[in-house]
């Protein structure tokens, strides 16, 4: 099967499974520890790799109106059928460019980045920060997580040092606020040794007093 994205290697030919596993991952399970970091007013929300639509579709029903970006169509198309809302906007591009993203000339307060930084590599990184950054208003924030651990066979996924990435963001104007490092949800990860670091985010404004 042809890949049309590089870092996507396996999802479409797994999805039937992927599909079902995913669907027992709540978003508040996925994101206990960074919670704290969405505004509580509704807000425009860019969901970078939305999956399936679990968090796309838990953030709309916040009251956030979300933009979610998913490259792998078997994902996409699962996530239009399982997760029906007006809130929800579904777009067809990825990293590190997000051609499609950038035409619309929109900036988001908050850009939820969940298990994608590890499908890019060090090139890939490098151009996508500056990206994510300029799509984020300023006082913004920029929600992440890294994984680390054993990589599934047939996957393209690079171990991210938490600390390449906190200065990616710094170069780009964004600054640290919250960093955890936390199990995996899931029990099959959890017993092959599969560890996530959560990252927070925020884009300080230019304006000086």
């Amino acid at each position: 099967m042809l890949v049309k994205v590089s870092g996507t290697e396996g999802y479409a030919q797994e999805a039937g499974s992927l599909i079902r596993r995913w669907r027992s991952i709540s978003f508040a399970d996925q994101h206990s520890q960074v919670l704290h970091l969405l505004p509580d007013a509704p807000s425009r929300v860019l969901d970078i790799g939305a999956g399936i639509g679990t968090d796309a579709a838990a953030l709309a029903a916040m009251g956030h109106a979300v933009v979610a970006v998913e490259p792998v169509d078997e994902l996409r198309t699962a996530a239009i059928n399982l997760h029906q809302s007006s809130r929800v906007q579904w777009i067809d591009d990825s990293l590190p460019d997000l051609r499609i993203i950038n035409s619309m000339n929109e900036t988001f307060d908050v850009v939820m980045l969940t298990a994608v930084w590890m499908h890019l590599d060090h090139e890939q990184r490098r151009r996508a920060m500056p990206r994510v950054s300029s799509l984020l208003r300023d006082d913004g924030v920029l929600i992440m997580s890294l994984r680390h651990g054993p990589v599934p066979r047939g996957r393209r996924m690079f171990d991210v040092a938490p600390e390449e990435t906190i200065e990616l963001a710094r170069v780009a104007g964004l600054q640290a606020v919250f960093r955890v490092v936390t199990p995996s949800v899931q029990q099959a990860n959890r017993n092959s040794g599969v560890t996530w670091t959560r990252l927070g985010f925020e884009k300080r404004s230019t304006f000086q007093a």
